[in-house]
């Protein structure tokens, strides 16, 4: 892999946020920063790789708020840039940005602007489609939950479906390794050193066998951060159909952090729990907040079938399509070209093309805070969906409150679209 195996989205992706060795002279753009310049992109109909040149870069940096010369300084790293895919690339390691073909739909779906910039790989390309199981817990976990780890790895490899992970000690390691002992696929989503973790010997045998793919949104050789896991996390669920919780502490640790908030998540993937007289407290508690009890039997020619009943018939919910949300999603009018900052590469088609554009900033952002509250949320809450200032979001919510498009609740209080 070598720049000119990258796309020029991708090239322009990596300059502007990509962390390369030890060159801290510009701080690359934070997911929030990269979004508001996709914003304005999007608008002026033009893709990432076209700030490769001087006039559009010159005018990103007037238009989308990031500084003239810190763009223009981030885009001129093309030396570092190089030396780093070259060490990459010694490595087996390759990488995606949102803007390519390959990046996987259902993260852009499921994530949306949350959906990570760049992705890091090794292993086989072709399980970036994703799907399967989501198999997380505490990495101390005890005989019994060693075994529930195992099993379910190799019900997963038995019925044909990835197991999806984060590959740490414990139960991620425990379920990967016993759905490829039985020949199945693991889809290993790291926080901290991709590169050192693709050349361990048992990676390596999985990778040369095309059933391991290794993903991480970090630098490859970045150290484990709690940001890191726990965005290591939205990605585990993004990745997967459904997640199993093996065991996880009430309130602690990253698999609790996780599973929370895949729950609270609009759309969420069906999170089940391991059940059973002595599994950690944390486990009843996600029942609790809407998790739905793994059930003692799974035909493993039926089993996706098996569970999306499952967790249909606990939680009360219409049936949906796994696979497409479009119908729950619909927004009717709502202008295509704001929908899809994280949806690169964007098509245009003449009826968009004629669309006028808003006039106003509130315009343009309305239809996606109303996309939002389809069900109440908080400021706090509206504002991380959307990466925007709570100062800023208040303005644009209390104009909306008095165009009643959207109604105030009290006691807590939250926001929601008026039906």
């Amino acid at each position: 892999m070598n720049n000119t195996f990258l796309t020029d989205d991708t090239n322009a992706v990596l300059l502007l946020c990509g962390v390369f060795g030890k060159e801290r002279d510009v701080k690359p753009l934070t997911q929030t920063e990269y979004n508001a310049l996709m914003r304005w992109l999007i608008l002026s109909k033009m893709r990432p790789g076209d700030l490769l040149q001087k006039d559009p870069a010159e005018k990103a940096a007037q238009s989308s708020g990031v500084e003239r010369d810190r763009l223009v300084s981030l885009l001129g790293r093309g030396v570092q840039l190089g030396f780093s895919v070259e060490e990459w690339q010694r490595s087996g390691l390759w990488v995606i940005s949102r803007s390519d073909s390959d990046y996987p739909a259902r993260v852009k779906k499921h994530l949306k602007e949350k959906a990570p910039s760049l992705l890091f790989g090794a292993g086989e390309r072709s399980l970036l489609s994703g799907g399967g199981l989501a198999i997380v817990g505490s990495r101390n976990i005890d005989e019994a939950g060693e075994a529930f780890a195992k099993k379910s790895g190799e019900l997963c490899a038995e019925a044909g479906l990835p197991v999806v992970s984060g590959g740490a000690r414990g139960v991620d390691r425990l379920a990967m390794s016993a759905a490829l002992d039985c020949g199945g696929a693991a889809i290993g989503i790291l926080a901290e050193n991709l590169q050192r973790k693709s050349l361990e010997r048992n990676a390596r045998y999985a990778i040369s066998d095309g059933c391991l793919l290794l993903l991480s949104a970090c630098h490859p050789t970045a150290r484990f951060t709690v940001g890191n896991a726990m965005a290591r996390n939205k990605l585990i669920y993004a990745m997967a159909d459904f997640g199993l919780v093996v065991s996880a502490d009430h309130k602690k640790g990253g698999t609790w952090a996780g599973a929370e908030e895949e729950l609270k998540r609009p759309h969420a993937r069906p999170v089940f729990v391991r059940t059973g007289a002595n599994v950690p407290s944390g486990n009843k508690k996600l029942l609790e907040l809407g998790a739905v009890v793994w059930p003692h039997a799974v035909d493993p020619r039926r089993f996706k079938a098996t569970l999306l009943s499952v967790a249909e018939e606990d939680r009360g919910r219409e049936a949906f399509d796994l696979f497409d949300f479009s119908a729950s999603n619909n927004v009717g009018n709502v202008e295509p070209l704001l929908q899809r900052v994280a949806e690169e590469p964007v098509e245009y088609n003449a009826s968009v093309a004629e669309k006028p554009l808003p006039a106003t900033v509130y315009e343009a952002v309305l239809p996606l805070i109303l996309v939002r509250l389809e069900n109440p949320l908080t400021l706090d809450d509206l504002a991380e969906e959307l990466g925007v200032l709570k100062k800023q979001l208040s303005i644009w919510l209390k104009q909306a409150v008095g165009e009643k498009k959207i109604k105030k609740i009290s006691r807590p209080v939250r926001y929601q679209k008026r039906i």
